[in-house]
């Protein structure tokens, strides 16, 4: 793997290498007192690098090109006044670590928090993330998911229009602020994901294309230019993709990668740059002796994505499941519009947990065609489930969280459907305790041009939806104040209870064998399609558990059989219900009564040897 970027080295030298194969010079333009400009060698397979005195830390520097245009570093660490202006030098050796022993928590057990650093508190930095460390630890959070980090335009973006993967938002604290951050979350045993964009990058500020074919024209995506995975000169191209992976897990010491829709990724080659990747982080895993992690976020439904490189898989560690997340959210709130036309019946949760594609081969009326193939054989840990996330809220015209969407009882009911699946659990931040601030849509680009083409791009995505209202400005800065969660709220009234009931669940998954080691082969999932009604039965050993899921409004009479003990029931008063009509134990074959919506979870009450 070539090194790229600004290396400093010792005593004042720092090494710069950039990769620009088609131009006939580059230099590096080093800022400040006594401003220099350095020209880099050529290195080989269109490098040009060079090891320069009198540079320390802190250094500003931009690369001078033939043209005679300054631009900045394409692998900048740190970008600190924005897009535009010039790369400052990192020494990533500096900080002080103290996770020597931390090997992290392995994916089958994580229960993962997705946030948005800007949004999920009133400074939004990762410093005031920090503080609530202890609060989500105490939930029984014990991972953590950042939606992207690298330097995007302004202040205000979800992310996804970063156009310098290397660089930490500046904004959000930059590099130490990230380092720290990491370093007090190893420490209270919560892992970190990053998310990583790999499939295009931002319009404003990208210009990867002066100094090399970083793209490509044989393919389109959704947001612009492809990204030059198999096409001349993608070797290199590969190589800067893949040393960003490294960068994170290496020199910021994050446990795994999130990578956004991998499906906006065209490679043609016989080794596709994701299987290449793979390999790669795995290598390092063994290098480090601890392991790290890639999920993917997929929209193809294809399991070669999960399955391993040895079966003809790409050898990714798990992908979210957006089939899930539809079953679900179609069956309690009845929407039928957009993607959500193709869900609402019982029976499609059922498949989801049972085996995460829903949409296996089938016809779909949305996309008007066949989608996706079978996953049944792969194991619960190869999913991250959910009932909101960034996506599901932000993407809708007006943010609305499921909060305002459904009663208090569904939403418990969606926590308990989440939390007690074989697969892995992720929340999206606020979720815990109810939170009915939207999440919007919002930049902050300098552009107005870019700003106003924005605009009206939400507007047009959102006509395939019956929504009512106007789209919010997205470069309105009232519309990033209106995302910021309240934290505050978890404490009082419903907010708290409903705090307390995700608290509840989720300590039952972490300590009981049959939930916290997610494990389809041994889950039994039924439904009664007429009266929306699931019971997951789970196994591992002597432990096991049973839930019935009541997703309709209208009470419903089930018999179970065996021996039974119940450990949480939604529709208890203590959870603000409506009262059970279920008794504490259950013995033999008996009818009870299941309030709706709302779910009851049981143990076993007889001990049985291990299987």
């Amino acid at each position: 793997m070539n090194r790229i970027g600004a290396h400093y080295l010792e005593e004042g030298r720092c090494e710069f290498v950039v990769w620009a194969p088609l131009l006939g010079e580059v230099a590096v333009r080093l800022l400040g007192d006594g401003e220099r400009l350095v020209p880099l060698h050529r290195a080989g397979k269109g490098y040009w690098k060079a090891s320069v005195g009198h540079v320390r830390p802190g250094a500003l520097y931009m690369f001078r090109l033939e043209n005679g245009k300054d631009r900045p570093d394409p692998a900048s660490s740190y970008q600190p006044d924005g897009v535009h202006g010039p790369s400052e030098v990192v020494d990533h050796s500096a900080f002080q670590w103290e996770d020597a022993e931390w090997r992290g928590v392995p994916l089958p057990r994580m229960i993962i928090y997705e946030l948005h650093v800007g949004t999920f508190s009133p400074r939004g930095t990762f410093e005031a993330i920090i503080s609530r460390l202890e609060d989500l630890g105490e939930l029984g959070v014990n991972a953590i998911e950042l939606m992207p980090v690298a330097q995007f335009p302004g202040d205000r973006n979800w992310g996804y229009d970063g156009v310098c993967p290397f660089a930490v938002q500046k904004s959000y604290g930059g590099p130490s602020g990230l380092k720290r951050l990491v370093n007090a979350c190893h420490k209270k045993g919560i892992s970190v994901i990053v998310d990583v964009v790999y499939n295009h990058l931002g319009p404003e500020g990208n210009y990867l294309q002066d100094f090399g074919p970083y793209f490509t024209d044989r393919y389109r995506t959704p947001w612009g230019w492809a990204i030059n995975y198999d096409d001349t000169h993608s070797n290199e191209v590969r190589n800067y993709f893949i040393s960003n992976a490294m960068h994170w897990l290496e020199n910021y010491h994050v446990d795994a990668l999130r990578l956004d829709a991998i499906h906006g990724i065209t490679d043609m080659s016989a080794r596709p740059f994701l299987l290449e990747l793979s390999e790669r982080v795995e290598q390092l895993s063994i290098t480090k002796g601890r392991r790290f992690y890639l999920i993917a976020e997929s929209d193809l439904n294809d399991s070669r994505v999960i399955r391993p490189r040895e079966t003809g898989g790409f050898g990714f560690d798990a992908q979210w499941s957006d089939d899930f997340q539809h079953s679900v959210h179609a069956l309690l709130t009845g929407e039928r519009a957009g993607y959500y036309s193709d869900f609402g019946r019982t029976g499609q949760v059922a498949k989801a947990v049972r085996e995460g594609f829903v949409y296996s081969g089938q016809y779909s009326g949305y996309r008007t065609r066949n989608h996706g193939n079978s996953s049944k054989d792969l194991p619960g840990c190869r999913f991250i489930v959910f009932s909101q996330n960034h996506d599901q809220t932000g993407n809708r015209m007006l943010g609305e969280r499921l909060s305002v969407l459904v009663s208090f009882e569904s939403l418990k009911v969606a926590a308990g459907i989440t939390l007690l699946s074989p697969s892995i659990p992720l929340l999206f931040m606020g979720e815990e305790y109810g939170e009915d601030n939207p999440f919007l849509y919002f930049v902050s680009h300098s552009d107005a041009a870019l700003a106003a083409a924005v605009r009206e791009g939400r507007k047009r995505e959102f006509r395939r939806f019956s929504w009512k209202g106007e789209t919010p400005d997205p470069s309105d800065e009232g519309t990033f104040l209106a995302s910021k969660i309240d934290w505050q709220k978890r404490k009082k009234g419903r907010h708290r209870i409903l705090t307390d009931f995700y608290g509840t669940l989720i300590r039952l998954r972490r300590q009981i064998p049959s939930l916290s080691s997610p494990d389809r082969d041994s889950c039994d999932v039924s439904c009664l399609e007429a009266d929306r009604t699931l019971t997951m039965t789970l196994r591992r050993g002597g432990s096991h558990f049973f839930s019935i899921f009541n997703f309709g409004n209208r009470e419903v009479k089930i018999r179970v059989e065996g021996e039974w003990e119940k450990v949480l029931d939604s529709a208890e008063q203590q959870w603000e219900g409506p009262g059970s009509l279920i008794p504490g134990s259950l013995s033999g074959s008996i009818e009870i009564i299941v309030r709706g919506p709302s779910f009851a979870a049981f143990m076993s009450a007889v001990e049985e040897g291990n299987d």
